[in-house]
């Protein structure tokens, strides 16, 4: 599989991973419409075209900082093949197709991370880990929901705060209006680090070819079909998980879901500049969290929230499993 791919093949492994772009917006399509859904300030089929709009246009407004992170800083460039690259995408699309069926909101970053993860220790064992890369991406696990957590607790009490001598009418509208902004940010930060994750993948690959010379770069043909199979999966929306992120974990008002998309955008804004490929389900679900804590504790149904989490702490082992199985079986089958 090291020898040099042909083209039927090369443009399978990249429709692969276009498909798994398509499903990363199919089940992150809630991370972006969760909210102004709920509030009922959207019906949910304007919202995927609001989302999907933004989710394509985000490569104006980003650097390629974490397609680099992906495509160079998880595992080794130097050991990626096909059957890396066809592994990663296994692991990580049968994690995400098992948890949007349970209507499980996981991260489909940490998904596509533990399947390149499994691939290419399965390739290479831990020397194929790039660990400075790898730890960054860790504690962005951590860290990613906590800064959206207090981000969006901070601007409920801000907000609460300005709005104290107008009317509950009155605050209520406004905010139906500024959710509309606070959405297409979070959308655009969506856009922004998930769909660079694909690019960094197909990049990758291109690059253990020979396609892209002795230097790593996404060439702009792959940034747009990265962006508009992410758009298109947004599109066909993820109602499943929509429920778990804007009614089960707390319910909300405008208010609180303008605080909870703008703290999550301000995370992914910062997050996407600094090249950390986080996981947009885990940023807006701590703001979501965030937002619920700020009015009072009990507001939040902590059984739904702490799921939640065993599924982010399994995400990416199991998925790095499925990869490590699928190499195999390939190298058996695959001579």
């Amino acid at each position: 599989m090291d020898a040099a791919l042909g083209l039927p093949v090369l443009v399978g492994l990249i429709a692969v991973a276009l498909l798994f772009d398509f499903l990363n917006g199919l089940h992150d399509a809630a991370n972006s419409i969760a909210t102004i859904v709920s509030t009922r300030v959207l019906r949910p089929q304007f919202a995927v075209f609001w989302a999907a709009f933004f989710n394509f246009i985000a490569f104006m407004v980003f650097g390629l900082h974490v397609a680099q992170t992906i495509g160079t800083g998880i595992i080794d460039p130097s050991i990626v093949d096909a059957q890396v690259i066809f592994a990663a995408l296994v692991g990580a699309i049968v994690w995400n197709l098992v948890t949007w069926a349970l209507g499980i909101p996981s991260s489909s970053s940490h998904a596509l991370i533990g399947g390149l993860v499994g691939g290419g220790m399965a390739k290479a064992g831990i020397s194929a880990a790039v660990w400075s890369g790898l730890t960054k991406t860790v504690l962005a696990i951590v860290l990613s929901p906590l800064v959206g957590f207090l981000l969006a607790m901070m601007l409920v009490a801000i907000v609460s705060w300005a709005s104290v001598r107008s009317t509950p009418f009155a605050v209520d509208r406004a905010f139906r209006i500024l959710q509309f902004a606070s959405a297409s940010l979070y959308s655009l930060g969506h856009g922004g680090n998930d769909a660079q994750k694909t690019m960094g993948i197909i990049a990758v690959l291109l690059y253990s070819q020979g396609h892209l010379g002795s230097e790593f770069s996404v060439p702009f043909w792959v940034v747009l079909s990265c962006q508009a199979a992410m758009a298109l999966g947004t599109l066909m929306g993820g109602w499943r998980i929509v429920r778990t992120m804007g009614l089960r974990i707390t319910k909300l008002t405008p208010m609180q879901g303008f605080c909870a998309e703008t703290g999550g955008a301000v995370t992914l804004f910062m997050a996407t500049y600094l090249g950390v490929p986080v996981s947009t389900t885990h940023t807006i679900t701590g703001a979501i969290v965030g937002v619920g804590a700020a009015r009072r504790v009990s507001a939040v149904r902590w059984n739904v929230a702490s799921s939640i989490v065993y599924a982010w702490v399994i995400t990416i082992p199991a998925s790095a499993i499925v990869a490590a199985l699928t190499w195999w079986v390939v190298k058996i089958f695959v001579k």
